[in-house]
C-alpha cells in the first residue's frame, strides 16, 4: 500500500492518500491526543510537536500543522511514518461495532456573491423554515448554530432547506477555515446532533406580517409580496440568501425589504436591489416611481 502526498487549498493542511478506503462512510476529527481513543495512528501522530489536528476520512488522512514548521520540510518523514505504521499491520481505527451506525452525510461548500459568506450544502433537508441568527444569544432554536458561534470567525448564520450560510469576519480567510467548518457540520449532523427545533423559531416581523396579515394589506403590497415570493426568493436562495417584505409606503412609492444570509452585507446587494428587484417591480407593477430600500443593507 503506497501513500501519496496531496496538497490542499489550505497551506497548513496536507493529505496523505491511500489507494483504498480506510473508513466506511465515517469521518473522524481529532483535535488533541486525548480524543484519539479510537485511533492509535492519530495518537502516534500527535507525538509530533507540529500536529494540530488529524482528520481521517474516506481514503485519506489529513493533518493540520502549527506554524512552527513548513510541510515541505517534514511531509516526507510523516508519510514514511504513516507508511511504516500501516505496513506493520496495526489498526488505523478501532471502532466499536456495537454502536449504532452513523448515517453518512455529504456537505460541500459553495461560494456566494457575498465574499464574506459561504454556503454549506447538506444532502438532506434540515429545515422547512428559513431562519437567521445574528449572534449566539439568538440560537435557542438551533444547537448547531450555537456550536458554530463558538468559532471565533463566525459572524452570522442563516439556514434554509438543505443549506447553512455562514458569514465570517473580514480578518479571516476562507482558505484557512472552510475545511474546519465543513468537517464540523458534517460530523455534527452524522453524529445525530440536533440542527434546529422549528417550534422554537421566532418569526421575524416581516414573516409575521406576510403570513398573518396578508389579506389585510393593500393590493400593491400583496402584489409586491407575490412577486418577491415567485421571482426573487428562488434566485437569492440559490446564492445562500433570503429577502423578506417589510412594508410599502404608497405616498413615497417606497418598498422596504429585509436581506438575510448571503444577501445581507453583500457588496452587490445595492446593485441587485436597484438594477434587479426595483426594475422588476417597476415593470410588473407598471409604476416607474417605485423605489426599493433594504433596511439592513
Amino acid at each position: 500500500m503506497t501513500i501519496n502526498i496531496k496538497q490542499t487549498q489550505n497551506p497548513t493542511i496536507i493529505k496523505f492518500e491511500f489507494p483504498d478506503f480506510i473508513t466506511k462512510n465515517e469521518n473522524f476529527e481529532f483535535k488533541n491526543i486525548d480524543e484519539t481513543k479510537n485511533s492509535p495512528l492519530a495518537k502516534q501522530l500527535f507525538y509530533l510537536p507540529f500536529v494540530k489536528t488529524v482528520y481521517i476520512s474516506g481514503n485519506f488522512i489529513a493533518i493540520e500543522r502549527y506554524n512552527i514548521v513548513e510541510w515541505e520540510d517534514v511531509q516526507d518523514a510523516v508519510a514514511e511514518q504513516i507508511q511504516n505504521y500501516v505496513d506493520s499491520g496495526a489498526k488505523i481505527l478501532e471502532i466499536d461495532e456495537t454502536k449504532p451506525k452513523k448515517q453518512p452525510v455529504t456537505v460541500y461548500g459553495e461560494t456566494t456573491p457575498n465574499p464574506a459568506t459561504l454556503k454549506f450544502v447538506v444532502n438532506k433537508m434540515i429545515t422547512k423554515t428559513p431562519v437567521e441568527f445574528k449572534n449566539i444569544d439568538e440560537t435557542k432554536a438551533s444547537p448547531l448554530a450555537k456550536e458554530l458561534f463558538n468559532f471565533p470567525y463566525v459572524r452570522e448564520i442563516y439556514m434554509d432547506e438543505n443549506y447553512i450560510s455562514v458569514s465570517k469576519y473580514e480578518s479571516y480567510d476562507w482558505s484557512e477555515i472552510t475545511l474546519e467548518l465543513r468537517s464540523f457540520i458534517k460530523l455534527y449532523i452524522e453524529n445525530g446532533g440536533p440542527v434546529l427545533d422549528e417550534t422554537l423559531i421566532e418569526a421575524p416581523k416581516a414573516e409575521k406580517q406576510q403570513i398573518k396579515n396578508f389579506d389585510h394589506l393593500d393590493t400593491t403590497s400583496q402584489q409586491i409580496i407575490n412577486i418577491l415570493e415567485e421571482y426573487v426568493k428562488p434566485a437569492v436562495a440559490a446564492d445562500g440568501g433570503n429577502i423578506l417584505f417589510d412594508s410599502y409606503d404608497e405616498t413615497e412609492k417606497r418598498v422596504k425589504v429585509i436581506l438575510q444570509g448571503a444577501c445581507n452585507g453583500c457588496p452587490s446587494s445595492t446593485f441587485t436591489l436597484k438594477s434587479g428587484i426595483e426594475n422588476m417591480l417597476k415593470d410588473m407593477l407598471r409604476d416607474e416611481e417605485i423605489k426599493v430600500e433594504a433596511l439592513n443593507a
